[in-house]
């Protein structure tokens, strides 16, 4: 009898165990494979990365998701993440309805949330030469201006763009958001 108990209890552990391994689930890292003997880049795995649109138009939806890192500490470094976001675009999604799909540019979206922490690294990504992040980073920061905290100290004053979210109007957009940025960068007080 003793004997009978000890293996049922042998038993009941591995049943445990074998349950919380099928609850965690299965790892899904890539396999990477080693290169042939002539150096030749690997063959290319059953799952590829999407490629990215090549213009201005955002991706299906669903492609993209809003993952924030968990270790994100203060809004700086939430700006600092969305900012690196916004050449991805993968980083879109939908909404208005199957009838009338619109673009979500998540990052610029997000940014403009976040306001004044935002507001100086939008303004150093003007120097980009990729017209999708110039268009999408005055967006944001025509969002962002818009924060309490910004128009507080320029004494109401946002940046204001005739024409968003069209690459053809990046030039003008960019020449505006440099000259609200000349006359308030020195009343904008940025920790």
């Amino acid at each position: 009898m003793r004997q009978q108990a000890n293996h049922l209890g042998i038993v009941s552990i591995l049943a445990v165990t074998l349950l919380l391994a099928g609850c965690a689930g299965q790892s899904s890292a890539p396999t990477t494979r080693a290169p042939t003997s002539s150096g030749a880049a690997p063959a290319a795995s059953s799952t590829q990365e999407p490629t990215a649109p090549t213009s201005h138009q955002p991706a299906r939806a669903g492609q993209a998701q809003d993952w924030r890192p968990p270790l994100l500490t203060s809004p700086e470094e939430e700006a600092a993440y969305y900012v690196s976001r916004l050449a991805d675009r993968r980083f879109v999604g939908q909404y208005g309805g199957f009838d009338n799909p619109r673009p979500w540019y998540i990052a610029a979206e997000r940014l403009g949330e976040i306001g004044m922490p935002a507001v100086p690294l939008l303004f150093a990504r003007l120097n980009t030469n990729d017209p999708y992040e110039l268009m999408l980073a005055l967006y944001a920061l025509q969002l962002a201006t818009q924060d309490p905290l910004v128009t507080f100290q320029t004494g109401g004053e946002a940046v204001q763009l005739p024409t968003v979210l069209d690459p053809s109007a990046n030039a003008e957009n960019r020449r505006i958001a440099q000259q609200w940025w000349e006359r308030h960068a020195a009343q904008l007080e940025l920790r």
